[in-house]
């Protein structure tokens, strides 16, 4: 049996990292687990190029029962209906390089969404039709409720960070990891290669950011914001003293 019948997906809807195995999500119960006042959050195993990370996506409640998904993870029909029992699907985003293996099943199951991606998709999911693509101005279905700040100083992700400020919750995909504490003994030895020992950031960043001032106006915009908790996408997330642990993440370029 091929991976995708194995995984009961169109072939269509996977990507080939996850046809090749250098990307995949392991089947778990999908469990809607609340973050804060209207945000939700999903996490499943995933390992990456071999390396156990685990990933997460996000829903956010807009007013009128409208629902925000970031980083969209695999959509089984557990997972739809309690999905669709806190609200209507109206947006739906690839915020990083990284984060889109899912897109096309949410844009099959939600095709009244809006789809939104970061710039560097658009040529490298040229399969998907994106209504979007995201920058610094929040789209007109989350404009209001949802910051967000296109961190393009860090090319190799060229992430879209978001901020949801009812909540004071940041939500992020790269841009923070929080891997030193994880079960597995190999990811853990990564992380600390990395200098990941707290969420943060790792010394990848010191490589790829070259343009330093661009960089610190992007982080600036985001340390404007009220953070509290944080939303990792790789990691456990942050409960409290979120911007303080961003300012600490990002502190030598201050």
């Amino acid at each position: 049996m091929n991976r995708a019948a194995a995984w009961g997906r169109p072939a269509s809807e996977i990507h080939w990292l996850e046809l090749r195995g250098w990307a995949s999500m392991a089947a778990m119960p999908s469990v809607l687990e609340p973050f804060a006042d209207g945000v939700w959050t999903v996490t499943r195993d995933l390992r990456f190029f071999g390396i156990e990370t685990g990933s997460r996506m996000s829903i956010v409640r807009l007013p009128d029962e409208r629902l925000f998904v970031h980083s969209p993870g695999p959509l089984d029909d557990e997972l739809r209906s309690k999905v669709d029992a806190v609200g209507r699907v109206v947006a739906v985003v690839a915020p990083s390089k990284f984060h889109h293996l899912h897109v096309a099943q949410w844009q099959k199951a939600y095709p009244e969404a809006k789809l939104g991606c970061c710039p560097a998709l658009v040529e490298k999911r040229a399969d998907v039709r994106f209504d979007y693509v995201l920058g610094d101005a929040p789209a007109r279905e989350w404009a209001g409720e949802l910051d967000q700040v296109h961190f393009a100083a860090r090319t190799m992700e060229d992430e879209v960070v978001f901020f949801h400020p009812r909540s004071r919750t940041l939500i992020c995909c790269d841009a923070m990891f929080n891997l030193r504490h994880h079960r597995s003994p190999m990811t853990r030895l990564v992380a600390l290669a990395l200098w990941n020992r707290q969420p943060g950031a790792t010394w990848l960043e010191h490589l790829m950011m070259r343009d330093r001032q661009s960089a610190r106006e992007q982080l600036g915009r985001m340390l404007d914001w009220d953070i509290e908790g944080i939303i990792l996408s790789h990691g456990p997330m942050v409960r409290s003293d979120g911007r303080n642990l961003l300012r600490r993440a990002y502190g030598w370029l201050l």
